[in-house]
């Protein structure tokens, strides 16, 4: 199919090139071979009068045209293959479509174990895919390379739809057999006390409870730092750190760790998490079951408290 004399077949190819910056990349992705990713490429600069991608160094980079070019050629390609895989009526019984879901390590303790109950219990035959979440992980879902993405509030993005799942509230947590295990906290002996705290992989992101002690100028004593949320609390067992963990994840770790918690010696806000999908998906049926899925099961857990 040809749109003003481009072979439309051309942008998915143009889209690989463009987001790996690599043609033999692009070409395994797309299963073709190199020299017919190469033969693409020399069309889309003759179509373009643009070289598109240009060798510097070891690396290829981006043309200004090509970098102008890529977020609408994405947009385009998300659109296309929102219409195509939205179906008018979606049975989640019958149904074998994949979702890709971007979750943390948090979520997937406290949350996904709830969900994928509530989706055997609703005899569901859907597939999940749960990716670890990077750095502004609202790209993949802009990308199309995600479905649902299930983060705090701090990090969604005001250009597509949310909704609020549940709430949790932070806890000090502390070895049950430790020096911190029975003591009257103040906020005084919360910044002089060894911490434990976890710092997401990507460069220089913070979790969420950092930028809340940040703003209320609070800061932590940190010996130990984990890329782990759910490693955290068994970081501190037969040690005499604290960490401030979600409630729900406190509950779920005392389960089989020697741990106790209370309460901060000070106001916090409570940490919002929210699921957020594309625009282009707001009506998509599959979409809207999964939404109601991910409600169901933060309820369930808000009543567990």
């Amino acid at each position: 199919m040809r749109f003003k004399k481009l072979d439309l077949n051309l942008l998915v190819a143009l889209d690989h090139m463009l987001a790996l910056q690599s043609v033999s990349a692009a070409a395994e992705k797309m299963f073709m071979s190199q020299s017919a990713m190469s033969n693409a490429l020399t069309r889309l600069r003759t179509y373009f009068d643009d070289p598109l991608l240009v060798q510097v160094g070891k690396r290829m980079e981006l043309t200004p045209r090509a970098e102008a070019m890529q977020p609408a050629i994405r947009d385009i390609l998300v659109r296309v293959e929102a219409t195509i895989d939205t179906q008018p009526e979606f049975d989640p019984t019958i149904s074998t479509r994949a979702f890709n879901i971007l979750v943390s390590d948090y979520t997937l303790r406290v949350l996904m174990p709830i969900v994928v109950a509530e989706m055997d219990r609703q005899g569901a035959r859907v597939k999940l895919n749960l990716l670890s979440q990077r750095e502004t992980p609202f790209l993949m879902l802009e990308r199309g390379d995600a479905d649902l993405l299930v983060t705090p509030d701090h990090f969604i993005s005001p250009n597509h739809p949310s909704t609020l799942l549940y709430e949790d509230r932070y806890v000090v947590l502390a070895c049950a057999k430790g020096p911190y295990a029975d003591v009257e906290m103040d906020i005084d002996l919360y910044q002089a006390a060894p911490h434990a705290i976890m710092i997401p992989p990507s460069a220089g992101a913070k979790p969420a409870e950092s930028l809340v002690l940040n703003n209320l100028g609070i800061t932590r004593n940190v010996e130990l730092t984990t890329f782990s949320f759910s490693a955290l609390p068994h970081l501190l067992a037969g040690t005499g750190r604290i960490a401030t963990v979600h409630a729900h994840l406190a509950k779920v770790a005392m389960k089989t760790t020697p741990l106790v918690h209370y309460e901060l010696p000070f106001e916090l806000e409570t940490f919002k998490q929210n699921m957020q999908w594309h625009s282009y998906r707001d009506h998509d049926p599959g979409i809207l079951w999964l939404r109601d899925v991910f409600l169901k099961s933060a309820q369930i857990l808000s009543e567990r408290d």
